[in-house]
C-alpha cells in the first residue's frame, strides 16, 4: 500500500526557506531582463565584450536585481541585524573581483540558461572575505521575465584557506627547490628496492661478494633509478640546457669512476641505510669531470619502498682542484715540477725499510747558476733551473724519480738500478742537455755528475755521499777549465 505526500503549504515552504543550512536570497532579474532585453535591440551580441568594455554597465545590471528575501542564515553569514541593514550595506557585499565574476554569471543567463553555479567572492559588512559557492535558479513560471530567482550561498571559506594556504606551502617548498644553490634530485629506487629484495629472497647473505662477481647487477640497479626531477643550479652545474635534454643524456653523466661509490651505496642500503654522503664524481655534458659530495636520503614516508628520493649534489671540484695542486706543492718543486727534498727523503727512507737492493743514485749540479745570477739576474737563472727540470723530468720513468734537493743541486733515484743503469741514465741526460741547448739559446745548460750504486748492507745515505763526491770532482775540473778560459781570454 502506498501513500501520496501531501503537498507543502506556504507556511511550511516559509519555514523550510528560513531555517535552511545554508544562505537564500529570492530576488527578482526582472530588471535584468528588461536590460538585456534593450541591448539586444540595440544590436549588442557580445555580452562579455559588452561588459567588459565599461565596468558601469556590469553595477547597472547590479541595481536592477531586487532581493525580495533572505533567510536567517544569510544574516548571520554576512552579520547584518535584519534585511533592512544588509539591503543598506549590498555595495560593501559585492565588490571587487566578484564584479568580474558576476560577467560570467551575467553571460549565462544571456546565453539562456536558467540554472547555473559559480565559484565566487561576497564581503560580510565588517569587510571579511568570503569564498562562496554559488547555485543560481530561475524559478518555474517565471522563466520568460525572470521574476522569481532563488539564490543560494555556501560558505566555503575554510576551505578555500586551506586551499590557499597549501597552494603558498607548496610554492615555498618549490621556491626552495628550484633556487637551492646546490644541486638537487628527486628520484625513484623503488625498482632497485624490488632487485635487492629479490636477492634477499633468493638466499644471498654476502651483498658485497656478489656484487663483486656481478659487477652487472650494478649496471641493471644504475639503469632502474627514474630520475622524477632536478632543479635550476642542476642544468647550471651539467652544462644542460634544459631537463630533457639532461635525462636524455644521463648515461653521459654518470659512469666510469662513479660506478664503485654507487656500489657502495647500494651496499649500504642493502645495509638499511637509508641516509648517506660520500665524495663521487660525475660529468657534465660538455664531458668535464665534476667531483661531488652527495648526500642521498630516503624521503620520511617512503621508508618501505624507496619510491621518493632526495640526492643533493655539492659541486667540490675547485675544492678537489686546490687539493692537490698543495698535495701536489709538498711532494714537488714548484719552479721545475720535479720532486722536492721532502720526497726524496721520504724515498730514501722508504726503499732502505724495504731492503731494495740495489738502488743507482745520479747526483747532478746545475754548472754556472751562481754567475747567470749575478750577471744576468734571478729570472735568468730561474729559467736554466727550469730547463734542467724539463731534461732530467724526460730522462726518467717510473719507478725512478727525478728530486730537486737544494738550489741548484739534483739527484736521481732508480730503484733495483745498477752501474750499467746509472750510466746508461747519464748518458741519456747528456743527450738531452744537447738537445735543449740547441732549442735554447742564451746561456748553455752545463751539469756536473756523480754516480753511485748502492752495495749490500750499506746505508743508501752513503751511497749518495760518495755519488755526491764525484759530482763535486767533476765540478771542480769544471770550475778549473772555465778559470783557464777566461785566462786565456
Amino acid at each position: 500500500m502506498s501513500t501520496t505526500p501531501a503537498p507543502l503549504n506556504d507556511q511550511a515552504l516559509a519555514q523550510m526557506f528560513e531555517l535552511a543550512p545554508v544562505s537564500l536570497w529570492l530576488e527578482d532579474f526582472s530588471g535584468v531582463k528588461r536590460l538585456f532585453d534593450r541591448w539586444r535591440a540595440e544590436g549588442v551580441q557580445d555580452l562579455r565584450h559588452f561588459l567588459r568594455a565599461d565596468r558601469a554597465r556590469v553595477r547597472e545590471c547590479t541595481r536592477e536585481i531586487q532581493v525580495l528575501q533572505v533567510n536567517r542564515r544569510t544574516l548571520e553569514l554576512f552579520g547584518a541585524q535584519d534585511l533592512d541593514q544588509l539591503l543598506g550595506g549590498l555595495d560593501r557585499v559585492f565588490r571587487d573581483d566578484m564584479l568580474d565574476r558576476h560577467v560570467e554569471e551575467l553571460v549565462q543567463l544571456w546565453s539562456g540558461a536558467l540554472a547555473y553555479a559559480s565559484d565566487t567572492v561576497n564581503y560580510t559588512l565588517d569587510g571579511r572575505r568570503l569564498d562562496i559557492a554559488l547555485q543560481v535558479r530561475v524559478l518555474p513560471g517565471h522563466e520568460q521575465d525572470w521574476g522569481r530567482v532563488l539564490l543560494s550561498l555556501e560558505d566555503q571559506s575554510s576551505r578555500e584557506q586551506a586551499r590557499r594556504a597549501l597552494e603558498r606551502s607548496q610554492r615555498y617548498a618549490q621556491g626552495l627547490f628550484e633556487h637551492s644553490p646546490v644541486s638537487l634530485w628527486v628520484e625513484d629506487f623503488s625498482a632497485v628496492k624490488r632487485l635487492i629484495d629479490e636477492l634477499r629472497e633468493r638466499g644471498i647473505t654476502d651483498f658485497r661478494v656478489f656484487t663483486d662477481v656481478h659487477p652487472e647487477f650494478v649496471e641493471r640497479c644504475m639503469a632502474e633509478i627514474r630520475v622524477i626531477d632536478v632543479n635550476r643550479q642542476t642544468l647550471s652545474m651539467f652544462r644542460a640546457p634544459d631537463k630533457a635534454t639532461l635525462l636524455k643524456r644521463l648515461p653521459d653523466v654518470f659512469r666510469d669512476e662513479m660506478r664503485r661509490p654507487f656500489t657502495e651505496q647500494l651496499i649500504e642500503l642493502w645495509e638499511g641505510k637509508l641516509f648517506q654522503q660520500r665524495e663521487t664524481v660525475n660529468y657534465a655534458l660538455d664531458g668535464e669531470l665534476l667531483h661531488v659530495h652527495l648526500q642521498f636520503a630516503v624521503l620520511p614516508g617512503h621508508e618501505d619502498d624507496w619510491s621518493l628520493v632526495q640526492v643533493s649534489l655539492t659541486d667540490i671540484t675547485a675544492r678537489k682542484k686546490a687539493e692537490s695542486y698543495l698535495e701536489f706543492l709538498g711532494k714537488h718543486d714548484a719552479l721545475t715540477k720535479l720532486r722536492n727534498r721532502s720526497f726524496f727523503d721520504d724515498e730514501l727512507n722508504r726503499l732502505e725499510r724495504k731492503g731494495v737492493q740495489p738502488v743507482a743514485l745520479v747526483v747532478i749540479d746545475l754548472n754556472g747558476l751562481k754567475q747567470v745570477n749575478d750577471e744576468r739576474g734571478h729570472r735568468a737563472g730561474d729559467a736554466l733551473l727550469r730547463r734542467a727540470g724539463e731534461v732530467l723530468g724526460k730522462a726518467v720513468e717510473a719507478p725512478a724519480t727525478a728530486a730537486r734537493i737544494g738550489g741548484d743541486e739534483f739527484v736521481l733515484l732508480v730503484p733495483g738500478g745498477d752501474q750499467h743503469a746509472a750510466d746508461a741514465l747519464v748518458a741519456q741526460v747528456h743527450e738531452l742537455v744537447e738537445l735543449n741547448n740547441q732549442f735554447h739559446s742564451g746561456d748553455p745548460l752545463a751539469l756536473s755528475v756523480g754516480t753511485a750504486v748502492s752495495e749490500p748492507g750499506e746505508r743508501l745515505e752513503a751511497a749518495l755521499h760518495r755519488a755526491d763526491k764525484l759530482m763535486y770532482a767533476q765540478k771542480k775540473a769544471f770550475h778549473a777549465t772555465a778559470e783557464n778560459d777566461r785566462r786565456h781570454s
